[in-house]
């Protein structure tokens, strides 16, 4: 029931660095805190200090909100249109026919976003597993500076349909049996039993918890899929239910998206706007425990 592994490990990638064809990338943003009563949760800082102080060799920075968001949203990280998305992937020098390796400093999410936004783009990519964190610890190579980047290329998209919704999608879905709604935050935010940097507290109604944070091993990699299908499994997320992922701001869930993937799980979708959007819609109904 698994897919091919959309994961690629640090020895692995270290054989294919001198790959002409490689085109490796370095996805990380911050977020960084607000003074309460901000109208936005965080500020999203783009990770391109942290990359000039080492990244792997010849890898590139893609800026996640400066580049590949729609930053006329009142939300962050939102997807942009097609064409802005090709261009700014060509721009990178990345296309179908290249290998494409994402990774991330911290955590494995904002490689997992890339990963997820490429799929929908029709493009398969690599995240790597552990990122630089990982390949650090290895006290493999490291190289500092900007980015040199690659030459631009043609990115030529062809749309998968169906791996972004909508709150009215996610309206719709509440309560019907053939669907299941998955949070991918802490339990805690969940329950709604601790304040949410997004708005009110809790969950979409009848919604699930797989969090994120419990798919991810103590050295930054990702658990095995046997944990993780249990972990869904015992929420009930089977392969037959169309499955809704979502997180605070539609980052988070897609490691939950990319356990499900490698599953053999097809019927996968992201609400993008996730509780950024629906905690401060107080037309959107809302649970706690």
């Amino acid at each position: 029931m698994t897919q091919p592994t959309p994961l690629i490990t640090t020895e692995q990638l270290a054989a294919i660095l001198a790959d002409p064809n490689l085109r490796l990338y370095d996805c990380t943003t911050y977020n960084k805190p607000v003074p309460p009563g901000s109208d936005v949760p965080y500020r999203a800082v783009p990770g391109d200090k942290s990359f000039a102080a080492g990244h792997i060799p010849g890898a590139d920075f893609l800026d996640l909100q400066g580049e590949f968001s729609d930053t006329s949203s009142q939300q962050f990280f939102m997807m942009p249109g097609v064409a802005q998305l090709e261009a700014a992937f060509g721009r990178h020098g990345a296309d179908a026919s290249k290998t494409i390796v994402l990774y991330s400093i911290g955590t494995m999410m904002w490689s997992t976003r890339f990963w997820w936004m490429l799929r929908s783009l029709g493009v398969d990519a690599l995240v790597l597993d552990g990122g630089f964190d990982k390949w650090k610890e290895e006290g493999r190579p490291i190289e500092t500076g900007a980015p040199k980047g690659y030459p631009a290329t043609t990115f030529k998209a062809t749309p998968r349909t169906g791996c972004f919704v909508d709150k009215a999608t996610v309206i719709s879905r509440i309560g019907d049996p053939s669907t299941v709604i998955v949070n991918a935050l802490g339990p805690q935010f969940h329950t709604g039993l601790e304040p949410s940097r997004y708005g009110r507290p809790g969950r979409v109604p009848g919604s699930v918890n797989v969090s994120a944070a419990t798919l991810v091993n103590p050295d930054r990699t990702l658990t095995t899929l046997a944990d993780a299908e249990a972990k869904f499994a015992a929420q009930g997320v089977t392969r037959g239910k169309d499955v809704i992922l979502y997180c605070g701001g539609g980052i988070s869930a897609t490691i939950d998206l990319l356990m499900l993937a490698q599953l053999g799980y097809d019927k996968l979708t992201l609400y993008d706007a996730s509780m950024g959007e629906w905690a401060r819609d107080p037309s959107l109904p809302i649970e706690t425990d």
